[in-house]
């Protein structure tokens, strides 16, 4: 019985890796090849795993890809998403040098918490800009 369970759990190990290795194979892909290959990875997985939700959801998603997306519109919407970014990061800059002049502590902590947070957001958004 052990070797049973220890071969199904091996069989369904290997299914679930395969659509993982093959999104490993292609990282030369950008745009919306790249985005339409990522929606791909999750749609074979979801399918291995029958959640048909999210086989619904990932098949209209794929579709809207293929018919909407297209490199320059992608850059442009990636490019907006940085510059609302910096625009976040600025107002929680300003937010944070009031809070230091009145010298409320609690508030001083919360506002490099929130800026912090942007930054990251700022930093995520750029990272997408590159791809």
């Amino acid at each position: 019985m052990k070797t049973f369970s220890s071969l199904a759990l091996l069989t369904l190990c290997s299914a679930l890796a395969t659509p993982l290795l093959a999104a490993e194979a292609t990282p030369d892909l950008t745009g919306c090849a790249a985005k339409r290959q990522q929606v791909q990875t999750q749609l074979d997985i979801a399918k291995a795993n029958g959640n048909q939700n999210q086989v619904a959801g990932l098949t209209t998603a794929l579709g809207e890809i293929q018919s909407n997306c297209t490199d320059s519109s992608l850059q442009k919407s990636r490019e907006n998403k940085v510059l609302e970014a910096k625009r976040e990061v600025s107002k929680r800059q300003a937010d944070l040098d009031k809070a230091m002049k009145k010298g409320d502590s609690e508030k001083i902590n919360k506002r490099k918490d929130k800026l912090a947070e942007s930054r990251k957001e700022l930093q995520e958004a750029m990272d997408e800009l590159e791809k």
